[in-house]
C-alpha cells in the first residue's frame, strides 16, 4: 500500500514539509492506512500501528515511547506512507499528536497549535498541559 493515495480527504492535513497525514476518531470507519498511531483503547487496525498510552485530556504517560512513536510516524509520512493518528474523540489527543508532527517538521509549538487548529479542528490541543507538552517534542 505504501505510496497509494488516500480514498478521501476527510481529516487530512498537509504537514509543513509536504506529506499528508490523517487525523480521525477511532470509532469512525476509515480507509486503510499504512501506519496508525492509536492514542486510545479501541479496535486494532489490520495494518501496521503503534499504541501510545495517552489518557483523554492529558499527555502521554511514557514520554520516550510517545516521542519514538511520533518520530516513526513522521519518518513514515515523509517516506510516502499513508499515516494516520486517532483517538476516541479525534480532537485533543489527535490534534496534539498532529501538532507534534508539525513541530518535528520545523514549526514552533505555538505555530503548530495555530496550524492544527486552522487546518484540522478549531479545538485541537484542548488543554494547557497538551499545549505545554509540545515543548518537549524534538
Amino acid at each position: 500500500m505504501t505510496g497509494a493515495a488516500w480514498e478521501d480527504d476527510v481529516g487530512l492535513v498537509t504537514l509543513p514539509g509536504g506529506p499528508r497525514v490523517r487525523g480521525r476518531r477511532l470509532a469512525e470507519p476509515a480507509s486503510p492506512a499504512d501506519f496508525t498511531l492509536l492514542l486510545a483503547d479501541g479496535p486494532t487496525p489490520a495494518w501496521s500501528h503503534r499504541r501510545i498510552r495517552w489518557p483523554d485530556f492529558w499527555i502521554p504517560l511514557d514520554r520516550a515511547d510517545a516521542l519514538d512513536a511520533l518520530h516513526e510516524a513522521h519518518r513514515r509520512a515523509h517516506a510516502g506512507e499513508r499515516v494516520e493518528v486517532g483517538c476516541r474523540g479525534g480532537v485533543g489527543r489527535t490534534g496534539t499528536a498532529l501538532a507534534a508532527l508539525a513541530v518535528l517538521d520545523g514549526l514552533r509549538p505555538d505555530q503548530a497549535v495555530a496550524w492544527v487548529r486552522a487546518g484540522y479542528h478549531p479545538r485541537a490541543v484542548e488543554t494547557p498541559w497538551q499545549h505545554r507538552w509540545l515543548r518537549v517534542v524534538r
